[in-house]
């Protein structure tokens, strides 16, 4: 057998969890507290650490459980007991009540999903589903994310149908000109017979698309886990693996 990965060496930790050894060891402390060690059958093969470990290095590399449970040390049937059990565990936490200066913004992202019962061909004539993720204007974290629809589905029908519109209920939101109609602030867009925009509202819609810029620095940094970019997942398994590579995007901003 070749090298084995384990949380035990800290080389390991960064590359395939996007943490320093700190915050590894925080989320790891977290995850325990939410029933972690929670034996269901059988013994767990790997230490919390290591299960942890593993299920980071699935999302972050998008090879097979096949692939990835030799590197642990662990058949694929212990490696899928892991993959069904941590990630509601990894999951992002509701939103709390924001502060009054709050601001979030909102935006869509395509997912290239295998599972057509929650995909549709969508840009590139690939099934996509479509995410939507919501952000904290100011500190850039992860707020929330809605529940996975077909990626042909757009952004305005998906903002209430993926229901991350309750997120938004208790703070000013931004988002780009396809969220009409939902009471978000959107930019100015010329009205019939105005042939341009006035200097105020082109100087606010600038400033609206520096704002909205952070939400799409967000969004690539996600997309960094290479499983966003071709999920094999079935059912709940993109949504619950949005949320936990949201969670760790999150704990790697706030240090």
């Amino acid at each position: 057998m070749g090298v084995v990965i384990s949380a035990d060496d800290p080389k390991w930790i960064e590359p395939f969890s996007g943490l320093t050894e700190v915050q590894f060891g925080r989320l790891v402390t977290w995850v325990r507290r939410r029933g972690g060690d929670v034996q269901r059958g059988r013994p767990w093969r790997l230490a919390l650490e290591d299960r942890v470990l593993l299920v980071a290095t699935y999302w972050r590399t998008n090879l097979t459980l096949r692939q990835v449970a030799p590197w642990f040390g662990v058949s694929k049937s212990a490696a899928d007991r892991i993959l069904d059990h941590l990630p509601p565990l990894l999951a992002i936490s509701p939103a709390r009540r924001p502060r009054k200066d709050t601001v979030y913004i909102v935006d869509g992202t395509l997912v290239p999903t295998r599972d057509r019962t929650i995909a549709a061909s969508s840009k590139h004539h690939r099934n996509s589903t479509n995410l939507q993720v919501v952000i904290d204007a100011n500190s850039r974290l992860v707020v929330a994310i809605g529940l996975p629809l077909p990626g042909t589905r757009n952004d305005c029908r998906a903002f209430t149908e993926s229901s991350i519109d309750r997120a938004c209920r208790s703070a000013p939101t931004i988002a780009d000109g396809g969220y009409q109609a939902t009471g978000l602030l959107i930019p100015h867009r010329r009205r019939r017979g105005q042939t341009h925009l006035s200097p105020q509202q082109e100087a606010e819609n600038a400033v609206h698309r520096r704002a909205r810029a952070r939400v799409e620095h967000a969004l690539s940094r996600l997309k960094n886990w290479r499983v966003l970019r071709d999920c094999r997942l079935k059912g709940n398994g993109v949504h619950q693996a949005m949320l936990g590579i949201a969670r760790l995007h999150n704990m790697a901003l706030t240090g």
